[in-house]
């Protein structure tokens, strides 16, 4: 398991907030879910021609948002696993801002 995964769920005294079992269950689901993104990312990317950052913050919209509603550290590192595998760069900081301006703009 990687480090990066593993400080999700760590305090500031590098202990672990959450069981042994249950960060690996977490991180075998995050994993799974970023390997799961690839092809729906290829796709999209080859066939649709959008570009890969637009890719990768929907996807990471779609992991925060309902009914799934993924921490969003959670979300950020399964984006940033799925770029990894995909070889793509991703500036998850610019997702999160948009994230955050989209949750407070008022409802229509």
């Amino acid at each position: 398991m990687p480090d990066s995964f593993v400080e999700l769920y760590q305090d500031e005294r590098q202990r672990l907030t959450i069981g042994k079992q249950a960060l690996a269950s977490l991180y075998e689901f995050s994993e799974d879910m970023a390997n799961l993104l690839v092809e729906q990312c290829q796709t999209l990317h080859h066939r649709d021609g959008i570009d890969e950052d637009q890719i990768l913050s929907r996807c990471f919209n779609g992991l925060v948002a309902a009914p799934t509603s993924l921490p969003a550290a959670q979300a950020q590192w399964i984006v940033r696993r799925t770029a990894e595998l995909l070889q793509w760069h991703w500036d998850s900081r610019q997702a999160v801002y948009e994230r955050a301006v989209e949750q407070r703009a008022p409802q229509r």
